[in-house]
């Protein structure tokens, strides 16, 4: 019989090697978990990220509740375009009702530009100072089948913007549910979060984005 001051039986060889291999094991458990979290985390922020869409300003080319793949590392390297689609934070002054919701609209005027409304349609005047009328296929149709105009969403709304230096003019495809530009004025290019190039869900309707520039009229 032993009591308490009596020295205890020493761990047994076999229990010790089992503890010691169950050490190693739970390490690398956790460094696997660490890694892949560590990759995620890169690849969300610098390379591509998932959207839903939350609104139906870009119908008929993105409607509400699609899903879409952000890239946000080619725009690193050769910039913006026109007609590319842009998921953005929308300044404070939205006012949309939807804060820290990022927005989806469509690159129309680049920096330098001049962007002029006139009788519903949209004219871009760039380096060359000469206003050019666009053609936009991309836009939302009403019941009659031809686009719907471009206007001005507020009566304080000039209809004319100069985009500075290190800003984007956006509008949304479907202009007249779309707080854009026209509202916001230009989107400076450090709160956009990238391009969006793939829609992935609904699989119906997996597709690369139409984000080719719009033509001349």
């Amino acid at each position: 019989m032993t009591t308490d001051l009596e020295p205890r039986p020493a761990a047994t060889p076999a229990v010790r090697a089992g503890r010691r291999a169950g050490f190693p094991w739970a390490f690398e458990v956790v460094e696997t978990l660490v890694l892949t979290l560590v990759i995620y985390l890169m690849i969300h922020n610098f390379v591509a990220q998932p959207f839903e869409v939350k609104m139906e300003s870009m119908t008929p080319t993105i409607v509400e509740g699609e899903y879409v793949l952000i890239d946000k590392i080619t725009p690193r390297f050769d910039g913006y375009s026109y007609g590319d689609v842009v998921v953005f934070q929308p300044p404070e002054r939205a006012g949309s009702g939807d804060e820290g919701i990022p927005f989806i609209k469509r690159i129309i005027g680049l920096p330098g530009d001049t962007v002029t409304l006139e009788n519903g349609r949209v004219f871009v005047t760039g380096a060359d100072g000469v206003p050019v009328r666009i053609e936009e296929g991309y836009l939302a149709r009403g019941s009659d089948g031809t686009s719907v105009p471009t206007l001005c969403p507020q009566p304080t709304c000039s209809g004319e913007w100069i985009v500075p230096d290190g800003s984007y003019f956006l509008m949304g495809d479907n202009r007249v549910s779309s707080v854009d530009s026209r509202v916001l004025g230009p989107i400076a290019e450090d709160l956009i979060l990238g391009r969006a190039w793939l829609r992935y869900f609904p699989l119906d309707r997996l597709g690369l984005i139409n984000d080719s520039a719009f033509a001349d009229a």
